[in-house]
């Protein structure tokens, strides 16, 4: 089941029906997964059942392609988009504001949990 949240986190997939799709059709995600095609309430269940140790993965995850050098985290690059610019006191970023905004964010997550 973590190889197909997994799965879906790199595809952007986040719904559990389209993971369930997924699972049915795709034959990357079939050979992944052993041709098991779980259940949606099955995969939300998993999630829900699961957070934290998904959570602890994932950091694992970026860790290791940070060690190998595959993500920086320095720089940001946009192709090919055209953006309209937003510089108001409120939407410019300091790496104090952008911590203080992952703490508040984590510690949200935390309180959902519980819920």
């Amino acid at each position: 089941m973590l190889k197909l949240y997994v799965y879906g986190y790199l595809h952007q997939l986040t719904s559990s029906r389209k993971l369930e799709r997924e699972a049915g059709r795709n034959i990357e995600l079939m050979w992944l997964i052993g041709k098991l095609v779980p259940d949606f309430k099955t995969i939300a269940d998993f999630r829900h059942d699961h957070a934290s140790a998904i959570q602890i993965a994932c950091r694992c995850f970026v860790a290791i392609c940070r060690a190998l050098g595959l993500v920086g985290g320095g720089m940001v690059a946009i192709d090919g988009s055209r953006l309209r610019a937003v510089s108001t006191h409120e939407k410019n970023y300091t790496k104090g504001k952008l911590l203080r905004r992952k703490a508040h964010v984590e510690e949200s997550i935390a309180l959902s949990r519980r819920a």
